[in-house]
C-alpha cells in the first residue's frame, strides 16, 4: 500500500545542551526535542538532534526521531531519520528532509517505508508531509 500523509506538529520541548565544540564562529550542540503530531498522523515524539550554527545563524542538522502514534488508523511507532540545513541560515533556503529507518516500525506499522520533508510557515508553525509504503 502506497500512501501520502501530511500535518502540523508543536514542538512541545526544546532542551539545548551547552555547546559541545565551538571553533571560528562554528557551534556544535545537542538538542532533545518533543513534538505532538497532528493530522493524518496524530502521536507523539522524541528526537535527538545535532545541530549545526555558524555567524550566518542555523546551518544545519542531522538527527533521529521515535514517533509514536497512529497513522492513517494504524498504531504503531517507527524512527525517522533527519537531514536538514540552510544556506545562510534564513529560513527562506532551508531544506528539511527525513526518512523512515527500514525495519523500525512496530504494531500496525511494521514494514513502513517512505521519507518526507518539513516546512516551516512564515509565522513559524512546522507542517509536514510523508510518502510511505506499508508492505
Amino acid at each position: 500500500m502506497s500512501a501520502h500523509a501530511g500535518g502540523t506538529f508543536d514542538i512541545d520541548a526544546w532542551e539545548a545542551d551547552k555547546p559541545f565544540d565551538e571553533r571560528e564562529g562554528t557551534k556544535l550542540t545537542r538538542v532533545l526535542v518533543r513534538k505532538t503530531f497532528h493530522g493524518d498522523l496524530v502521536g507523539t515524539s522524541s528526537a535527538e538532534l545535532l545541530t549545526v550554527e555558524t555567524a550566518a545563524g542555523p546551518a544545519a542538522y542531522v538527527g533521529l526521531e521515535s514517533v509514536e502514534g497512529i497513522l492513517h488508523g494504524r498504531e504503531g511507532t517507527f524512527v525517522l531519520q533527519h537531514s536538514a540545513g540552510s544556506e545562510d541560515g534564513t529560513e527562506a533556503t532551508q531544506w528539511l528532509r527525513w526518512i523512515i529507518v527500514p525495519n523500525s516500525g512496530t504494531g500496525e506499522l511494521t514494514g513502513i517505508r517512505g521519507n518526507g520533508t518539513i516546512s516551516v510557515a512564515p509565522d513559524g508553525g512546522h507542517s509536514w508531509a510523508l510518502d510511505y509504503t506499508l508492505g
